[in-house]
């Protein structure tokens, strides 16, 4: 009788596979599609998807054995869309095919994606999104129009929500769809941010076909597979592992201990409420990231992806006033379109106006609030006067 792999097994596997394929001599690439094949790329996933089905935990052993071999790693920055979002919705809805075609390049990071969400007209108010998706045959036919959408000019796939029924209430006639951004009609325009970078897009769609081999879930139960997502995005950007004095306000805190000539005892205190709170955060963090071990990811992740928003703004805000008339430099303003987001590479500026973006992307704190309100704190839901309004029938 076969037992479930304990931490000396992962050990064991792990360095079986450095053994066998060395990171000093086996190409990147190569060497993350056999750790994908062996079972350690994400352990809690089931066999043959990049898993061995053992508890979450487990993954830190594997970490720490290939850490210490100086072993590749996937580039998570680049790819986090696909490993935090795509990937734990295919997982949970997808067909064991689309799971099999899609999980192991997106993990390896040889396939790029993005989330087709927002639109100009339903960004807080995603369910109110008017891309259409008309079934045609085997395919469906999408047009529409997606804004803020991060990696589109480096994306191979999309996660896409459209609007398939719209003669019933918003949120019941939506449906997930996995779209090639390769295909005709996919048209990415760059948007230039505040920073002067692009790495946001809107990305219009003309008449697009996409097979209904790639729709995630049943047609018209898109919200429910939607929601999958949210979730897991909020926990990938709030709830990112740190060390301690990591992150932003790592940043401050050298700076602080580097010039002392900048100090002042206003800043000071404000400096350790920050600290403290950072901390906090952290600590938290790490608690719901132990609770994701037993389940799934809940709406404890909006709490911390506000505290990630309001830490970073105002620690970013903090910083510019530390160093002064430093502060107000801006070293770049090239235009250009980055593959990732560096919040502690760049200068102080750059992370001031980057930060502002925290409190939107990923769910607005506005809307954020409204969770952790009613599902955490059990408050009375607002008031809602669209519950069982078709959705052609909303003002708009």
């Amino acid at each position: 009788m076969s037992t479930a792999p304990d931490a000396a097994d992962i050990r064991r596997r792990t360095r079986e596979l450095l053994a066998a394929h060395p990171p000093a001599t086996t190409g990147p690439t190569d060497f993350l599609r056999a750790r994908f094949d062996a079972g350690l790329a994400w352990v809690h996933y089931p066999a043959g998807l990049g898993g061995l089905d053992v508890p979450r935990s487990l993954q830190a052993v594997a970490d720490a054995e290939l850490a210490a071999a100086h072993a590749p790693d996937n580039d998570p920055r680049r790819i986090g869309i696909g490993l935090g979002m795509a990937a734990p919705t295919i997982l949970d809805h997808g067909t064991d095919e689309q799971k099999r075609r899609f999980l192991r390049p997106l993990w390896v990071g040889e396939e790029v994606w993005c989330q087709l969400f927002s639109e100009p007209g339903a960004g807080s108010d995603l369910a109110a999104l008017g891309t259409r998706a008309v079934r045609d045959g085997d395919d469906w036919v999408v047009d529409g129009q997606k804004v803020w959408t991060s990696s589109a000019h480096l994306a191979r796939w999309a996660i896409l929500l459209a609007r398939t029924d719209p003669d019933v209430p918003k949120h019941r006639g939506i449906s997930y769809f996995i779209c090639d951004m390769s295909d005709p009609g996919v048209e990415v325009r760059p948007l230039r941010q505040i920073t002067g970078e692009a790495e946001f897009n809107e990305v219009f769609l003309t008449g697009v076909r996409i097979p209904d081999s790639r729709r995630l879930g049943p047609a018209g139960e898109g919200w429910k597979v939607a929601r999958t997502t949210l979730m897991n995005e909020r926990v990938s950007i709030g709830g990112a592992r740190v060390p301690r004095e990591g992150g932003m306000i790592g940043a401050v805190a050298r700076t602080w201990r580097e010039r002392p000539e900048l100090r002042t005892h206003d800043l000071h205190q404000r400096l350790l409420t920050l600290w403290v709170e950072a901390e906090v955060a952290r600590l938290t963090g790490e608690r719901l990231r132990q609770q994701l071990v037993a389940g799934q990811p809940g709406p404890e992740g909006s709490g911390m992806k506000l505290a990630f928003a309001r830490l970073n703004q105002e620690i970013s805000g903090l910083e510019v006033e530390l160093l002064g008339e430093e502060g107000l430099l801006y070293g770049d303003w090239t235009m250009r379109r980055p593959e990732t987001v560096d919040f502690t590479g760049r200068d102080a500026g750059y992370r001031y106006l980057r930060s502002k973006g925290n409190s939107i992307e990923g769910g607005t704190s506005e809307v954020l609030l409204n969770i952790v309100a009613e599902r955490v704190l059990g408050l009375p839901a607002e008031p809602r006067d669209d519950k069982d309004v078709a959705w052609k029938d909303l003002a708009r």
